[in-house]
Parts: C-alpha cells; sequence; structure tokens
C-alpha cells in the first residue's frame, strides 16, 4: 500500500486526535515575543509527512469565553443548535458549537443589525443608528475591527438574542496550518511545530491567537486531544540531494528549514545549504541556536547569516544580509542552487523578493527586464520556492 493510502484513515475532515507530548519555550529571559516548541505524537495514526508539509490543527476556545457568551445569552449550554455553516445533519449544544465548532472573533455588520432590531433600549438603537448610517461606513469597519462577538453582546443588552439567532451569526472555526519543523526520517511518529503564541488587548479585552494559545495554554500534554491533519505542500526540499539550498527563515519563518536540514542530513545530501535567520535580538530570540550550532559543527549547514533587528541602533533583516552577501549568493544561485523563504508575506517575503532582483540584476549584469525573466525560470524550475503566510 502506497503512503498517500495508508493516510487516508486521518483526513481534513476526519483529523486525529493527537497529543502533545512536549511544549516548550524557545525564547530567552526578557524576550518581547513568546514562541513555542511543540511535539505532537502521531502513534498509531498512521499518517506520513514530508519536510515541507503543513500541519493543520482544529483549536479549541477560550472555556472563559464561551462561559462569558453564554452569561450574556442568558443560557446554559445545553441549548440545541443549527449551523448551515457547519453543515449539520443534527443540531448540537450550544456550549459545543461556541467551544470548538464557531469562531468567536470577526463580528460584521449583520450583527449589528441584529442588535438595532432587537433592542429597546433608546440609547441602544441611537448609538447604533449611528453605526449603521451610511457615511458611518470606515467608522463602523474600525469600530468592528477593535471587537469580537463577546464585547457586542456586553455592549448592548438590552438586545436579548436566542441562542439560535447568535450562532446564525458565527462563522466556522477553521483550522490553522502550521509549518512542519521536523524530518519523518528522524521524527517518524511525531511532528514538530514553532509557534509564535498570539497575545494582545482591544477594546480594553485581553485577545488571543485561538489555535496558538490552544497548543501553548489548554492542550495539556499527553491530556487533551490535538485534532490534526497533515497537509501536503509543493514546499519541499530537492530531489537531487547534490544540489545547494539557500534558505531565509525569519523567525518561525525557520520551522521548515530546521525540517529540511534534518531531512538533507538524514539522506546523506551532500549539497551544501546556507541559512539566512533574523529575528530581534540574538541573547533571546536565536531560535534552535544551539542546533544550527551543532549543525555547522558537523558540517551539514555551510552558511549561517544572522539577522538581528534590535541589537544595534539600525535596523538590519535578512535581505541586508542577502545583499551583503550578494556575490557568493549569485554563485550559488548559478551553480544551481535552490532559493527557499518561509515567512511573513506581507512584508519581508516581498522585501526578500526585491532583494534577491536586486542582487540577480547587479550580479548578473542585467536589465531589470533580464533578472525579472530569470526569476521568473527559477520559479518555473521549482529551484525558487514560498512557504508565506
Amino acid at each position: 500500500m502506497s503512503a498517500p493510502e495508508a493516510t487516508s484513515a486521518w483526513s481534513k475532515d476526519h483529523p486525529f486526535p493527537a497529543r502533545l507530548t512536549e511544549n516548550r519555550l524557545l525564547n530567552g529571559p526578557g524576550s518581547a515575543k513568546e514562541t513555542r516548541h511543540l511535539v505532537v505524537s502521531l502513534a498509531g495514526s498512521g499518517l506520513h509527512y514530508k519536510a515541507g508539509d503543513s500541519l493543520g490543527v482544529f483549536p479549541a476556545n477560550r472555556p472563559e469565553e464561551v462561559t462569558e457568551l453564554l452569561r450574556l445569552l442568558g443560557a446554559n449550554g445545553d441549548e440545541p443548535v443549527s449551523s448551515v455553516q457547519l453543515k449539520l445533519t443534527a443540531p448540537i449544544p450550544l456550549r459545543d458549537a461556541l467551544t470548538t465548532r464557531l469562531a468567536l472573533a470577526g463580528p460584521t455588520r449583520r450583527i449589528v443589525e441584529t442588535l438595532a432590531a432587537k433592542t429597546a433600549n433608546p440609547a441602544e438603537q441611537a448609538q447604533l443608528a449611528g453605526l449603521l448610517a451610511p457615511e458611518a461606513k470606515d467608522a463602523l469597519t474600525a469600530w468592528l475591527d477593535e471587537r469580537e462577538f463577546v464585547d457586542l453582546l456586553a455592549e448592548f443588552p438590552g438586545a436579548r438574542l436566542t441562542p439560535q439567532e447568535f450562532v446564525d451569526h458565527l462563522r466556522k472555526l477553521m483550522p490553522r496550518l502550521y509549518s512542519i519543523a521536523s524530518s519523518a526520517k528522524m521524527f517518524p511518529d511525531e511532528i514538530h511545530l514553532t509557534v509564535a503564541v498570539v497575545r494582545y488587548q482591544t477594546n480594553g479585552r485581553g485577545r488571543v491567537g485561538v489555535a496558538s494559545t490552544f497548543l501553548a495554554d489548554r492542550a495539556q500534554p499527553g491530556v487533551t486531544p490535538v485534532p490534526v491533519f497533515v497537509s501536503h505542500s509543493h514546499f519541499g526540499v530537492p530531489e537531487d540531494g547534490a544540489r545547494d539550498c539557500i534558505m531565509v527563515g525569519p523567525g518561525t519563518g525557520i520551522a521548515p528549514f530546521r525540517a529540511f536540514v534534518q531531512e538533507r542530513a538524514a539522506a546523506g545530501a551532500t549539497g551544501r545549504n546556507w541559512l539566512f535567520f533574523g529575528d530581534q535580538r540574538q541573547a533571546t530570540d536565536f531560535l534552535y541556536g544551539d542546533e544550527w550550532a551543532a549543525w555547522q559543527a558537523q558540517g551539514r549547514l555551510a552558511r549561517l547569516d544572522l539577522a538581528f533587528s534590535r541589537d544595534q541602533p539600525q535596523k538590519i533583516y535578512v535581505q541586508d544580509r542577502m545583499r551583503e552577501n550578494a556575490a557568493e549568493l549569485w554563485a550559488w544561485l548559478q551553480a544551481g542552487a535552490n532559493f527557499y523563504v518561509c515567512g511573513d508575506a506581507k512584508r519581508m517575503a516581498k522585501d526578500v523578493d526585491a532583494a534577491l532582483h536586486e542582487i540577480i540584476t547587479q550580479q548578473g549584469a542585467m536589465t531589470h527586464a533580464q533578472a525579472t525573466d530569470y526569476v521568473k525560470q527559477l520559479k518555473k524550475d521549482k529551484r525558487y520556492q514560498r512557504d508565506v503566510y
């Protein structure tokens, strides 16, 4: 039986109830960040993965937020509710729907319209009417951006919604995808993740990333089921082990490259590995620093270029390190190296792409159009791959 057939028992529609076996903080004391190394056991699942794949995680919402919503709704949690979003064949208890099936963030204009129709409180009616006025469109968007559904129920207690009326406004709670930070050749029965835990405040309330805090805070190692599935990706190490790899992965973008180096080491790949990594401070944010030093000592990591933005007055990023090493980077590309990027799509990946074009233009003595064509060919040949989010 082939690997894909062997994994068919567990999927996005039928996730495997995995368990965490390790949850440790990667950042040092004093860091502005909270990044965790998590180990998910695949024991008994039959699931297979390759370096470059992602793990899908179905999270659960915070129990305290669910409890507050039930209180504001005047509900006990046992009320049966259905949802078009969830495609349920039969109603389920309200508490279950709010805990694991529905997203509690991202309210839209529609809930504001419902509250306006339901409240008999004159002050609430006036405030809601102001928010819904045609000229207040931008103001409403900004107002909603600061709020989650629990805020709206708390701020407009005069609008009494039934559990079903409330649920009708909620979207499906979607799984989160995390780049896998381990190689199945080294860890066949587990998957490692590198997770940035999201915590922030808006409208005077503490907010969290649902999945990151589910993994960091609420999933008890060895106890809490963590529903997971493997999401296979185009992203991966070259089939030819003699090919060099240039990897750019600041922050949690380091995850797949930890897997790549493990994979290539386990496979006895002879190609060189060059890693660009960046974060805020080397003393507190050098993720897996000891491991990279060990790979260097073993000759598995030919080059390691670091960019810690807050360790000097002028901020330095991975794209700056690329430019500093332009001649060698160009030489590696000309010798057939693959170029990989993982991490933030909005800024970092764009900045790295711009630096790559600049380096090719300058070092290859090309016009802008020629450099663009060169990059297009890299992508066509699958030598330029991105895992960005």
